[in-house]
């Protein structure tokens, strides 16, 4: 006690000791402070994740909504309501927040020049999650890329191609270029090109074609189908076939009508040309 005594009454400047600026009032404003602190950091981690979990909800209310989306939504609002909370807290100690926040922009900015390619993937991202050209489990292709989405983040998008191998797009290069939705709608028209020789009767042809073609449970009648002479090729009167089918069926669609058109006009006996060649030798 009586070390501290003299260290009360030991002067710091101007003749004054230490004793005159440690008073009650002093300790309670400190005190005051403190608590407020703990108030506000207390309450501005409640309301974040409040805030949070009441934004997911709404995506998760909506299966037609992107979580994705309302995930990165609420963690964006969770930040900034903690960044109010920090300046609030420097506020209450007196701290002059607008140096600080013109110190964190310059640093931003500094920090973006020399982040350019990374921070424009996340740029990118972020316009893939708000306007979703595509979501998760569709069939897409792009930058010369075709699979199914595994996974979009800020970065990148993560895509199974048709070998099941994990295939990693930059987001700059993904919503810089041109998308194809292959799930976006749920019938797709499948086209195919079926020839036949020049001596072939063109009515029974077509017929076979068409008979062969709808009699598949795949086949829709509505749009009506398209199967009508096209083209006179070098060797073969070419058939333009075309026929909507379920989204789900296309690719194994495609190739079970090529084979049933194939067989039937065979064994209708109706020729189906190609290339020859003919050499002629000089006596």
């Amino acid at each position: 006690m009586e070390a501290l005594r003299e260290l009360m009454q030991t002067e710091i400047y101007s003749g004054k000791t230490l004793g005159d600026f440690v008073t009650l009032e002093f300790l309670a404003d400190i005190l005051g402070s403190v608590l407020a602190v703990i108030v506000i950091l207390i309450l501005g981690f409640i309301v974040s994740a409040w805030a949070k979990r009441r934004i997911v909800r709404i995506g998760e209310a909506h299966p037609k909504l992107d979580n994705t989306l309302f995930h990165f939504l609420g963690n964006i609002a969770r930040y900034t309501i903690l960044g109010f909370a920090a300046l609030f807290v420097l506020n209450t100690f007196g701290v002059q927040t607008t140096s600080i926040v013109a110190a964190i922009g310059a640093v931003g900015l500094a920090i973006g020049l020399a982040l350019q390619g990374a921070l424009s993937n996340v740029a990118a991202g972020v316009m893939i999650i708000i306007f979703r050209p595509f979501k998760l489990g569709d069939f897409i292709s792009v930058n010369d890329r075709t699979g199914t989405v595994k996974d979009i983040t800020l970065n990148n998008t993560v895509l199974a191609d048709l070998s099941n191998v994990k295939t990693i797009i930059p987001n700059a290069e993904v919503w810089g270029n041109t998308i194809s939705n292959f799930s976006a709608y749920d019938t797709r028209r499948a086209e195919w090109t079926f020839g036949v020789g020049y001596g072939a009767d063109l009515d029974r042809a077509e017929r076979v074609i068409r008979d062969t073609v709808m009699a598949d449970a795949r086949s829709k009648s509505d749009p009506a189908p398209f199967i009508q002479v096209n083209n006179l090729n070098s060797s073969s009167v070419d058939f333009l076939v075309r026929v909507w089918v379920d989204a789900a069926d296309y690719f194994q669609y495609q190739a079970d009508i090529k084979r049933k058109v194939k067989d039937a006009l065979d064994s209708e006996g109706i020729d189906i040309p190609f290339p020859t060649r003919t050499l002629v030798q000089a006596a």
